[in-house]
């Protein structure tokens, strides 16, 4: 069950992830005005939203080769996991410093912190299934 769960996820992760990018990419102030919030923290800059494109690129394909490559599945999924980590951390400390109200916590939820948690996720049910799957090493003395 937890398997086809984790699947679903990373498909999900993937797809949303290569859309969000390719949107960065190719319409990128368009991006920047239909996402809620970005256009409160600077100006458009297109370099910058096509250089984030490329890794959210980067990220939905990580995740979705995880799905065709279970023997690198924890690495496929653990590096973008950590990608999201840490850019939901800086949204944290973004309203810790001040930077940002903690209004913005609920709005980025679901498109900043949330990928994040189901990423760490799938990663830490892809490590236990790894190492379930190998045989348990037994230290012996002579």
């Amino acid at each position: 069950m937890m398997k086809s769960i984790s699947l679903v996820v990373a498909f999900t992760l993937g797809v949303a992830a290569i859309a969000n990018g390719i949107f960065m990419l190719f319409a990128p102030e368009n991006w920047y005005f239909a996402v809620p919030g970005v256009t409160t923290t600077g100006p458009f800059n297109q370099h910058f939203v096509r250089d984030i494109g490329l890794i959210f690129v980067f990220i939905g394909v990580a995740f979705l080769l995880g799905i065709a490559r279970p023997e690198l599945r924890v690495v496929f999924w653990a590096a973008p996991s950590l990608w999201l980590a840490g850019h939901a951390l800086f949204h944290f400390w973004e309203v810790a410093v001040g930077i940002c109200a903690a209004s913005v916590i609920p709005r980025d939820f679901p498109a900043v912190t949330l990928p994040a948690i189901l990423g760490l996720s799938i990663t830490a049910w892809a490590i236990a299934e790894q190492q379930s799957a190998q045989p348990s090493k037994q230290l012996s003395f002579p």
